[in-house]
């Protein structure tokens, strides 16, 4: 995709993003439909479906040789990311959406030929637009985001995680993520992988651990995360497949060996996800 064309794609996803946003802001106190999907915390709302066909329209609309992910089920069943595709998540962090009204996103990412071009992560009760274009850097609204910390120590870094990873669980043991958070400055988590990958951008927190994301929950951070020169990986440390559900690491380069080595020290079995 060359810059000319990127740049179009641009503008279009970003307007239909912030339509997205007014269009949930506007109906956010309206009583909401609440279905579960894969277990009773795994939430959907018919805005979450509302928000996904309509970005889905204006993409088809405007670009119908494009493909599209999506995570409610309107995009199309892909084997690979050749050509141009779009992955979407049209509420990332639903269940903030439904119990706090804020501290969700939408989430758009493009890529073309298994390379991410476009991302955006759109707060939409802040309304705090996160966006990137390859090569270009990423911004936070109007303001440009710098180059992530080099002389950063894991013990003045702040790390988000999924809470999973501190509770009994056939991934890793939780003793040694016990470690992992005494040896940090602090840990949080904020109930959106989308705004958690958009935060390591900002570098307002350092790296970010989860357990089985899907691909529309981490695309469009990962292009962000790309452009101020933070790394994203499985906990494997390999590259994430972008067709599956991945187990994840995204942080400062300068902690992710660190990281990683907690992660290993606690493996209790083999496998990517």
């Amino acid at each position: 995709m060359d810059k000319m064309e990127r740049n179009q794609v641009y503008l279009n996803a970003e307007a239909w993003v912030l339509e997205a946003g007014e269009q949930i802001r506007n109906k956010i106190n309206e009583p909401r439909i609440i279905e579960t999907k894969s277990n009773p915390n795994d939430l959907v709302t018919e805005m979450d479906k509302q928000t996904e066909k309509f970005l889905v329209e204006k993409i088809k609309e405007t670009y119908p040789e494009h493909y599209i992910i999506g995570e409610e089920g309107y995009g199309d069943e892909l084997t690979s990311l050749q050509g141009t595709v779009w992955i979407i998540d049209p509420i990332d962090g639903t269940m903030n959406f439904v119990h706090q009204r804020k501290n969700f996103a939408i989430s758009v990412a493009v890529f073309h030929d298994e390379i991410g071009e476009i991302g955006l992560v759109y707060d939409v009760m802040a309304d705090e637009l996160y966006h990137a274009k390859r090569s270009e850097g990423a911004y936070k609204n109007e303001e440009l985001l710098p180059e992530l910390r080099r002389d950063l120590k894991l013990e003045e870094s702040i790390v988000d995680m999924n809470h999973y990873f501190l509770c009994p669980n056939r991934v890793v043991d939780e003793k040694i993520m016990h470690q992992m958070i005494r040896t940090v400055r602090g840990s949080r988590s904020y109930g959106s992988a989308a705004l958690e990958f958009a935060y390591v951008a900002e570098g307002i927190i350092d790296g970010y651990l989860s357990m089985r994301l899907a691909p529309w929950d981490i695309a469009a951070g990962i292009v962000l995360v790309n452009e101020v020169g933070g790394v994203s990986t499985t906990l494997d440390g390999v590259s994430l497949n972008m067709l599956t559900n991945n187990s994840i690491l995204t942080c400062n380069p300068k902690i992710q060996e660190q990281l990683l080595a907690f992660i290993k020290n606690g493996r209790k079995r083999l496998g990517h996800n």
